[in-house]
């Protein structure tokens, strides 16, 4: 609101403006050190992912999974596999070809046991005429 300040801010120094145009400025950043702080760890760049093996869903299957993790059709396949084949399908084989560790799939082997489904014969039986 105030004309006299916006011109005072708009006006040049000329005299300033030759002190400025002499002074030259170098500025260098310090060299960056790692520490090693023996626990610690520096964060990873990207996480390593595989592709899985895909179910009978087709575009609802999860198409990637990080390493050392299952989706819940592998989770499934693996343990009926094993269930009917339990020489085959090892736990070693099954760590081997899910990579994951080997502790976790003889958790995963020992606590998740798929369950069967069974279906009895229709009892055939006549129906009773009145």
């Amino acid at each position: 609101d105030h004309p006299e300040v916006k011109q005072e801010i708009l006006r040049k120094d000329d005299r300033l403006l030759t002190l400025l145009k002499d002074v030259y400025v170098e500025s260098r950043d310090p060299p960056v050190r790692v520490k090693d702080e023996g626990g610690e760890r520096l964060p990873c760049k990207q996480e390593e992912k595989r592709l899985t093996k895909l179910g009978h869903l087709g575009a609802l299957d999860v198409k990637k999974v990080s390493k050392g993790k299952i989706s819940i059709v592998e989770a499934l396949t693996l343990l009926n596999n094993h269930k009917l084949h339990p020489q085959i399908w090892t736990a070693e084989k099954i760590a081997a070809e899910y990579s994951l560790e080997l502790k976790d799939v003889n958790s995963l082997l020992e606590f998740f046991i798929p369950f069967t489904v069974q279906e009895f014969p229709k009892e055939t039986k006549k129906a009773i005429k009145s």
